[in-house]
């Protein structure tokens, strides 16, 4: 038995989307965007305090960004 096909899953109760026509267009506030040169100000790795836990993020040597915990 295949248990990621939803074909499966006869219980599977998925309602079809409302026609375009009857959603209303949400607002949403623009996005802050911050460069990551001005977060790291010549370093490789800054601390990111969130709800009391240090968070580490870091610069790669290929350049790529990593977050810990």
């Amino acid at each position: 038995m295949n248990s990621h096909n939803p074909l499966y899953f006869p219980h599977n109760t998925r309602r079809p989307a409302p026609a375009i026509e009857n959603r209303t267009p949400m607002m949403r506030a623009p996005m802050r965007v911050l460069t990551s040169q001005s977060l790291f100000v010549g370093e490789h790795e800054i601390g990111i305090e969130h709800h009391g836990a240090l968070y580490r993020l870091k610069i790669t040597r290929q350049g790529k960004l990593i977050l810990n915990k």
